[in-house]
């Protein structure tokens, strides 16, 4: 069988291959029957709010419970939390049913060891192997249960306010939050009131169909707009399930995940950090330039929040992440979480007292162009024509830019990114290399 793990478990369109109901209770079964060999026969299931939602998790349960397998489920809950709540459950293995960033007809399913980590490669080629074997059902009185954790909500909402220091308190900020119709709508607007601001919620009407429709951290016109008309001092936006965050400065500035993790990790460094800074091959240079010449060493990992952790755990280092908002902070928790990397950043304004805007005022942004290519077909980036393209506009940006292309992990993409120090060569070079790669898709 074709691989179904990618970079962030399975994902794809719901209805196709390998979004089905007849193959998501196969995997469920394969994961009970692997996890269960691996110590407690306990996992937890959470979810965004996609309407998909219901089918798969009750393929799921019935998977579980075929392999003998305890299931506790959650119902709508951001990803960090199923992490959290997989490690001080003691479960062992917690299981997020989401698309992330992703429109409501598409669907995943996502897993999490006892450690509130991604699975490790060996653990997800084991489940793997076991889809391929035939469905056994476990003797009828070893057979799986499941029931309903009702306080999950309020057990993640006070990790989230442990995260900052006992008497931090947020009055007198008005923030606007954003909860893109997604998985953070019943917890984060809590959050921060419960630390004393002023909240005004946008995109917290899930109806299974609208998530990260207009709102969240992948349209943050959305809240910008919201931020500007009732002249707050903050917005917060998150993705459809929660690990990702963009925020909007009191001037509608948007800042994204590579500004954000510089005034976490310039905070941290202030107060004594003394380990490194991970990006990907997307981060700006203004980061690296800005983490660099706070004398703090900084590593770029592949695109993808599983390298970033990889990378930051073998350096034994606690910072890094991603500009599209997925941060990670180990010395808060195991996993990217968007709720999270936010508070971080009102911790450092409370701390410093300043903005957001005058906390970035170090840090210079090189202009930088994404433009994502749409493919019916796999595409080959060593094509003679692309990697013609690719040569040429490196030559042309020198040493003042860089360019990546590299394919999408979750969508049928190619994703075209260039960076340099005029906004106009930047655009008109990755308008070349798009025209290279559809040209290349069209042939």
């Amino acid at each position: 069988m074709t691989r179904v793990f990618g970079t962030d478990g399975v994902r794809g369109a719901v209805g196709q291959w390998p979004m089905t109901p007849e193959f998501v209770l196969k995997l469920g079964w394969a994961a009970g029957k692997v996890l269960g060999d691996h110590g407690r026969r306990r996992v937890l299931i959470g979810k965004d709010t996609r309407v998909s939602g219901y089918m798969f998790e009750s393929a799921l349960e019935a998977g579980f419970a075929a392999a003998g397998v305890d299931v506790r489920l959650l119902g709508p809950m951001p990803t960090p939390a199923i992490a959290y709540l997989t490690r001080t459950l003691r479960a062992s293995a917690g299981v997020v049913i989401s698309a992330s960033h992703n429109p409501y007809a598409d669907n995943g399913v996502k897993f999490f060891s006892s450690h509130g980590e991604k699975l490790p490669d060996a653990v997800e080629d084991e489940i793997q192997a076991m889809i391929d074997q035939p469905l056994e059902v476990i003797d009828n009185r070893r057979l799986g249960k499941a029931d309903r954790i009702e306080d999950a909500p309020g057990r993640y909402i006070e990790f989230c306010k442990s995260t900052v220091p006992s008497g931090m308190m947020l009055s007198g900020l008005r923030i606007v939050v954003d909860c893109a119709h997604g998985a953070t709508y019943q917890v984060a607007p809590r959050v921060f009131a419960e630390l004393g601001a002023e909240v005004e919620v946008i995109g917290a009407g899930p109806d299974g169909f609208n998530i990260n429709e207009g709102v969240g951290s992948t349209h943050p016109e959305a809240v910008r707009s919201a931020v500007l008309a009732s002249n707050a001092d903050l917005g917060v936006a998150f993705d459809g399930d929660g690990d990702r965050v963009v925020m909007v400065d009191a001037g509608g500035n948007v800042r994204d995940g590579d500004e954000l993790l510089y005034v976490i990790a310039a905070g941290r460094i202030q107060q004594g950090y003394a380990g490194g800074v991970v990006g990907t091959q997307m981060s700006n240079l203004g980061l690296e330039r800005a983490v660099r010449g706070l004398g703090c060493p900084f590593l770029r990992a592949k695109v993808g929040d599983r390298y970033v952790h990889e990378a930051l755990k073998r350096e034994q280092w606690l910072l890094g992440g991603e500009s599209s908002g997925h941060l990670l902070c180990l010395d808060r928790h195991s996993t990217g979480d968007g709720i999270i990397a936010a508070l971080q950043v009102l911790a450092e304004m409370a701390r410093q007292g300043k903005s957001l805007g005058e906390l970035l005022e170090p840090m210079d942004i090189l202009p930088q162009e994404l433009i994502n290519v749409h493919i019916d077909r796999p595409v080959s980036l060593e094509d003679p024509a692309v990697a013609s393209a690719v040569k040429a506009a490196e030559s042309r940006l020198a040493d003042r830019g860089r360019v990546l292309l590299r394919p999408s992990g979750t969508e049928p993409l190619i994703r075209v990114m260039v960076e340099g120090e005029s906004a106009d060569e930047v655009r008109a070079v990755a308008e070349e290399l798009a025209d290279a790669v559809r040209a290349h898709a069209a042939g």
